[in-house]
């Protein structure tokens, strides 16, 4: 039985270790590679570094302030709940940096592929969480492996080139948890449960110690971009019988938002096409997952999942107003349960 922990996050209570070494298994999404082609262009016009850049810095539209907390070439931004590194480097000299990072940090590796700009992380417990009892000191060294925080934790990293030479840098936290799943409280089974973005934050604050700044500085930009509340935005409709997600944000915000709401929630963008507005996807059903035992599998290998399906989600903006929607693999309106799905896990994520 998994012992209680403390679920205060304190930023310098963090050891990681990585559960096992083996291949993962999502829900709802399991998908596979894609053609790697990096576009960056805005729908609808052609777009300078300069004039990018003066664009990330200006207020949106919406009445959304960016923050920006910058050190050297390196610095962190927010705009509303969202925060994401920006580093005046190219990605392929970031690669290895942030790579070893992740492994310094006491976490294994599931993907790890610099051509498309993704690397994940293993699920993996924090240690620092567990309890450090009188008992635990004394039999700690011996049966560590039998206390147990009930949580586990993995992080997706993606690199994004910008057209200047930089790179952003999105970091995403995923968590499950173990519960009693019957009254009688005599067996578990793991859930997952929301994403931590403080702990996001506190992972790009270590980064940037680890690309050059001071404990210091990365403490003061990481305090001074804090999130601010922001009123809901995304709601669920149907356009033509298909479902979408509709925004009340410009295609820059929209854009970014719906990428870090895939990586929250479990998709694997290996395309995207920026001046199209669309991230290539594929999914498995939750149904098909079940079938397979996936929370018995989370941990541990098991046989081979089912045929995921490829999808488009494409991002469609006019002014202010931004329209996400799932596609077929030929760019039509997908109107199935599957599209349903993954717009309701969109637009829980955007809220």
């Amino acid at each position: 039985m998994a012992l209680s922990a403390c679920t205060t996050f304190n930023s310098e209570k963090i050891d990681y270790k990585s559960a096992v070494k083996a291949p993962t298994l999502e829900v709802p999404p399991d998908l596979s590679q894609l053609t790697r082609d990096t576009r960056y262009n805005v729908p609808g016009s052609v777009v300078s570094a300069n004039a990018l850049q003066a664009g990330q810095n200006a207020p949106a539209a919406s009445g959304a302030q960016t923050v920006v907390s910058s050190v050297g070439d390196v610095r962190i931004e927010r705009v509303g709940n969202e925060r994401w590194l920006v580093i005046q480097r190219p990605a392929d000299k970031l690669w290895d940096p942030v790579r070893e990072f992740w492994l310094e940090n006491g976490f294994v590796l599931v993907q790890d592929d610099a051509k498309i700009g993704i690397m994940e992380t293993d699920w993996a417990e924090n240690r620092a969480k567990l309890p450090q009892d009188i008992i635990r000191s004394a039999l700690g060294k011996v049966f560590d492996s039998l206390y147990s925080t009930g949580e586990r934790d993995k992080f997706r990293t993606r690199l994004e080139r910008k057209p200047d030479g930089g790179t952003e840098i999105y970091i995403t936290h995923r968590g499950m948890i173990e519960v009693y799943s019957t009254q009688q409280k005599d067996s578990t089974a793991w859930q997952p449960r929301p994403a931590d973005t403080e702990l996001e934050t506190e992972f790009m604050r270590r980064l940037m110690v680890k690309l050059g700044l001071s404990q210091e500085q990365s403490q003061a930009a990481a305090a001074s971009v804090q999130a601010a509340p922001a009123a809901p935005s995304a709601r669920m409709d149907t356009v033509n019988d298909a479902p979408v997600v509709l925004l009340d944000e410009g295609f820059d915000r929209a854009w970014r938002r719906v990428g870090l709401a895939l990586d929250r929630t479990g998709f694997t963008v290996e395309d995207r096409d920026r001046s199209r507005g669309i991230y290539y996807v594929r999914y498995v059903s939750p149904e098909e997952q079940k079938a397979k035992g996936f929370f018995s599998r989370i941990f541990s290998p098991g046989g081979e999942a089912s045929a995921p399906v490829k999808y488009q989600v494409q991002v469609r903006s006019e002014g202010e107003r931004s329209t996400v929607s799932v596609l077929t693999t030929a760019g039509a309106p997908e109107t199935s349960a599957n599209a349903k799905r993954i717009v309701r896990v969109l637009t829980d994520d955007l809220k």
